[in-house]
């Protein structure tokens, strides 16, 4: 069973945080978008309080797990690992989101001879052979990663570390997954079978994100609305809090047809 955390009223949005992650990352978003929406934090299986008994790396068991326990319809806001589920959500069940905002996410994370803006293999592999090793040390280091480059570095560094401590440490195995889901996971075939309006989120100084995938994704989505976050890197809904959410409130107050 996943944890999962319901705030406020109104129309329903899905909250999903990134590999490594918890519930606690959104905190700084939480308090005023519950004071318009009802908002539902799930912690992804085997993060925080999440219960993980999934047997192998298959994003769609992750995906079927989170479908289980969110409301029959929302608006889904998925981060980095989290945007992918909701990526794969989004095609797997298109009745259930109504809107879906994808922040600092990606359909493929790693490097190929047709896709160049991601992160080269060698990076994930590294994380992927140190974790066996020092999990704790190895997760510190990919908090530092993500907030590389950020004009608000050393404050998303305190929160993300402040946040992470707030909540049980994540399943070994679940993160041994996550990442695996990270190195071989790629939607860019299926995102045109996304029909909900869609708003990606990006971070201009993102190094595991690159900003520069944005001209891919209007390639793959030309209909999905694409912002950057000047200053940026992966977390900028702590870094930049006051701009992501002006930008969510205007997509989520936005009429689309």
């Amino acid at each position: 069973m996943l944890y999962r955390e319901v705030r406020g009223q109104g129309e329903d949005i899905v909250l999903l945080h990134g590999w490594g992650m918890n519930a606690a990352v959104w905190s700084p978003l939480l308090d005023v978008l519950s004071r318009h929406f009802r908002v539902t934090v799930v912690e992804l299986p085997g993060h925080g309080e999440s219960h993980y008994t999934i047997s192998s790396a298959v994003l769609d068991e992750w995906v079927e797990a989170v479908l289980r326990l969110v409301p029959t319809q929302a608006v889904w806001i998925g981060w980095s690992l989290g945007g992918q589920i909701a990526q794969r959500a989004a095609v797997l069940a298109p009745e259930r989101i109504h809107k879906l905002v994808l922040v600092a996410t990606t359909p493929k994370f790693i490097q190929g001879d047709d896709w160049p803006h991601a992160l080269p293999v060698r990076i994930l592999q590294q994380f992927s052979s140190e974790l066996i090793g020092d999990p704790p040390k190895t997760l510190d280091r990919f908090l530092s990663l993500q907030v590389k480059g950020d004009d608000q570095a050393r404050q998303a560094l305190r929160l993300l570390r402040q946040d992470i401590a707030l909540r049980p440490a994540p399943n070994a195995t679940a993160l041994e997954h996550g990442l695996e889901l990270l190195l071989t996971v790629d939607l860019r075939d299926q995102l045109r079978q996304i029909q909900c309006p869609t708003l990606w989120l990006l971070g201009e100084r993102d190094t595991l994100v690159p900003v520069t995938v944005g001209d891919e994704l209007e390639r793959l989505m030309p209909d999905a609305e694409i912002l950057i976050l000047n200053g940026a890197a992966h977390a900028p809904f702590l870094s930049h809090t006051e701009a992501a959410l002006k930008t969510l409130r205007h997509f989520l107050d936005s009429k689309h047809e």
